[in-house]
């Protein structure tokens, strides 16, 4: 009996235990005695096999411990179910296992980790919904075992299942389901290159361990989903933070006094990008960084009509547009590339900005038309009303930055469509405009008016995109009231246009205007349309031709003669006879002098004093016909 005792603490084999009984029989042992070893030895094989499952039981506790351990340590999700794998095969004392996970994308079921394996057709198998005794398992979410899955008819075979079934050489398999609660995420398997049954303690044991292995997949998805929701949540701080800096950037830049391209660059600072602002025209505003992008107009209209409907920001390729609007009114647009994708609070930064935009476009244009009113006012008023207060005129006009007693030429251009234009033109030369009665008056600084005109012209058709016809008069350098024009046989102070004599008094911003007009009218009638001119530039013809249903036959004298008549009035002279005489003898001196009876020296003397009065060149063929007809009308009016 000893000699069993002994076989149990040194764990033999059960053949081992053959050997008392063996030699009690080499002995010459009784048959009682034999019979009493026979039993003897049932009872320490009955002790061995309780001791040998004890010791599979502790194992099987021991690897599911350490498969625990592993879990609550879990940072690599792949280690620990290749060590779950590798603990099935283990324990089962099988040849190959592994682990399927279902493919809800796909709607099949791919290989994950195996162990034990050899052939790569079967490492790289995908079985799908109820294929093979994997997919019956992953369908039906129970365990499922043959001994020879070639000859197992209760299970769909495929030529894909066979043949990586035949390549790993495997006969007999067991699968259990992975579950997350009700539902079914992968199978787990032990196999075997030989056919054998597996016991329901294998069954159990891999159960287990499958269970294990669903937890650490679990686990491993919401460890994920946190540290991504804690990403997200570092971004959406992140966002929050910019926003929270941008908005208390656009109330300071707002409380401040700012501008548009104070937005532009602030926005870009806090949001890291290059943005446009256009106003409603598709004019650029700001840029920050200068000039960095040129998005297509046709894109930038279509994304701001979708901005306008959506009441959001939208995205186009790599730019963001957010339309500037207020009501119903179209300001402009924000146009903003990003270093990065813009988040949702980027995108609500992107939209504040547009309105902080629109605030000031409409403040700005508050303030333009208020001062644009002013500036209107000012200019009827001196056209209009030159007499009430000069001083006052002169005050209203110094706080808006233009000098009266500083010279100006008059511009008159055909229709109102130019007003907005002309403001801002005039406004950025330290002048004024004005609208009435389907005529825009600009008074601009300046002494060349015909220049003025010109530039009028061109600049308007520019951009409006059709021709401007502009007339022009002056210099202007005083906004006093017209004093009465001489007319014959009256006597009185004369004005004319660049007068170069010390007797000549100048326009008035309301003679101005009038000679201007004249002179618009003519280029009109002349078929000039698109062209700007001086109403010294067309002379007579201005006179016959702008003077409307009543030409200003005395304005035209006045205009040509008025320093000559005034001189001889207040002097006695007769240089008004000796210029008459002068044209009707051709510009011959001797006859000139023959008819006024007095020598030649007197008529070059007298000539010389015309001279100073009306400035060199009036012998000139242009200017002499436009005194000659003066000098008729004079005559005539006489």
């Amino acid at each position: 009996m000893l000699d069993f005792f002994d076989l149990l603490a040194r764990e033999a084999t059960a053949a081992e235990f053959e050997q008392p009984v063996l030699a009690a029989r080499a002995a010459g042992a009784s048959a009682p005695e034999i019979a009493e070893l026979e039993k003897a030895k049932l009872r320490a094989l009955h002790v061995r096999a309780m001791l040998e499952r004890r010791r599979r039981r502790e194992e099987e506790l021991s690897a599911l411990y350490d498969t625990a351990s592993d879990l609550a340590g879990l940072r690599d999700v792949d280690a620990v179910l290749r060590a779950i794998v590798h603990r099935a095969r283990t324990l089962l004392n099988a040849d190959v296992s592994y682990m399927t996970l279902n493919d809800t994308t796909r709607g099949d079921t791919y290989m994950r980790i195996t162990d034990g394996s050899v052939a790569a057709s079967f490492q790289s198998l995908r079985l799908a919904p109820g294929a093979g005794l994997g997919g019956l398992v992953a369908l039906r979410g129970t365990p499922y075992v043959t001994a020879n899955y070639a000859t197992d008819a209760r299970f769909e075979h495929t030529t894909d299942i066979d043949k990586g079934v035949g390549d790993e050489g495997l006969v007999a398999i067991l699968g259990v389901p992975l579950k997350l609660g009700a539902e079914v995420i992968g199978v787990l398997f032990a196999a075997n290159r030989t056919e054998r049954p597996f016991a329901r303690e294998e069954v159990a044991l891999l159960v287990s361990l499958a269970a294990h292995a669903a937890v650490a997949i679990d686990a491993a998805r919401l460890l994920t989903e946190t540290r991504a929701a804690l990403a997200d949540l570092s971004t959406a701080n992140e966002a929050v933070e910019r926003a929270a800096a941008a908005h208390d950037r656009l109330t300071t830049l707002v409380l401040r006094g700012g501008g548009v391209e104070d937005v532009a660059h602030d926005l870009v600072d806090v949001l890291d990008g290059t943005l446009l602002v256009f106003d409603a025209t598709g004019r650029r505003l700001a840029a920050a960084p200068p000039s960095l992008i040129s998005p297509d107009p046709k894109m930038v209209a279509e994304a701001v009509a979708a901005s306008r409907a959506d009441g959001r920001s939208v995205q186009r390729g790599s730019l963001y547009v957010a339309a500037v609007v207020a009501g119903t009114d179209d300001l402009g647009a924000l146009v903003f590339e990003p270093a990065r994708p813009l988040s949702e609070a980027d995108q609500r930064t992107l939209e504040r900005a547009a309105q902080i935009t629109a605030l000031l476009l409409l403040f700005r244009r508050t303030v333009a038309e208020a001062e644009a009113q002013v500036r209107d006012e000012l200019l009827d008023d001196l056209i209009s009303h030159p007499s009430r207060d000069p001083a006052a005129l002169r005050s209203r006009a110094a706080r808006l930055g233009v000098d009266l007693d500083a010279p100006h030429v008059v511009v008159v251009a055909d229709g109102t469509q130019i007003t907005s234009w002309s403001r801002t033109f005039a406004a950025s030369r330290s002048g004024l405009a004005m609208t009435r009665e389907g005529r825009t008056t600009l008074l601009l600084p300046g002494t060349d008016p015909g220049q003025a005109a010109r530039t009028v012209a061109k600049e308007a058709h520019r951009e409006l995109g059709r021709p401007v016809t502009a007339g022009a008069a002056g210099p202007v350098t005083t906004p006093a009231a017209d004093t009465p024009r001489p007319t014959a046989g009256t006597a009185g102070p004369a004005t004319t246009v660049g007068a170069a004599g010390p007797d000549a008094e100048p326009l008035t911003v309301a003679s101005a205007h009038r000679e201007a007009e004249r002179c618009a009218r003519a280029l009109v009638a002349l078929g000039r349309t698109g062209v700007g001119a001086s109403a010294d530039e067309l002379g007579y013809v201005g006179l016959l031709l702008g003077g409307g249903p009543q030409p200003d036959v005395p304005g035209f004298v006045t205009t040509m003669l008025g320093p000559v008549i005034a001189y001889d009035e207040r002097r006695g002279t007769a240089l008004v006879q000796t210029l008459d005489a002068y044209f009707a003898a051709g510009g011959g001196l001797a006859r000139a002098a023959e008819e006024l009876h007095v020598h030649v020296n007197t008529v070059s003397q007298r000539l010389d004093r015309v001279t100073q009065l009306l400035g060199a060149g009036w012998q000139e063929p242009d200017r002499s016909l436009d005194l000659r007809l003066a000098l008729r009308l004079h005559r005539l009016s006489m």
